[in-house]
């Protein structure tokens, strides 16, 4: 794979997300109209129209795919045409979008407590996985949208990946010293 052939696929992605995202509000326009979202589910806080999502799906997705196409690319990776280049990212996107639907699944039937156990166990995996990376966050933020609309998982998903970016590259260093240091003694 090129880079010429990642932007195609860039693109198209970017296409698809969009018109299934304007598709959903259009449907939710003429059934009901589109829902606003309470920050932090508080009626006393202002609410965040899904409209916002027409225009920053598009961007974000386009933003976070140029962000993955960068270090897929870049020095560091000395094998792009080997058939399996391209796993890692999509095992973080699958994995990121998989937690965001069951994270909405669990918060819209009710079961909060789940819910925030779930994002309390980001923490190990913040450890041991990069969550913090771009794949990870397109897809948990795409995961939640159906749910929660746009921005706010947007919002969310950018504290979690700054939390796991100090959890991956700095407490996770800290600790792979500390531990060879007690394994070599």
């Amino acid at each position: 794979m090129n880079q010429n052939s990642f932007f195609k696929i860039r693109v198209y992605f970017t296409a698809v997300v969009t018109i299934a995202d304007w598709a959903f509000l259009g449907w939710n326009h003429f059934n009901g109209g589109v829902p606003n979202h309470h920050i932090l589910a508080n009626e006393a806080l202002p609410s965040i129209s899904d409209w916002w999502g027409a225009v920053l799906i598009p961007v974000l997705t386009w933003f976070l795919l140029y962000r993955v196409q960068k270090r897929v690319f870049s020095n560091e990776n000395k094998n792009p045409d080997t058939p399996n280049f391209l796993l890692p990212v999509i095992y973080g996107f699958a994995g990121a979008l998989l937690f965001g639907l069951i994270l909405s699944v669990f918060f819209t039937y009710g079961y909060t407590d789940i819910a925030g156990i779930m994002v309390l166990g980001l923490l190990p995996l913040a450890i041991l996985f990069p969550i913090y990376r771009a794949e990870c966050f397109l897809g948990f933020v795409l995961g939640m949208t159906f749910t929660f609309g746009t921005v706010l998982p947007t919002g969310i998903g950018a504290i979690f990946c700054l939390v796991g970016l100090v959890l991956y590259l700095y407490i996770r260093t800290i600790l792979l010293y500390v531990g060879t240091k007690f394994a070599t003694k």
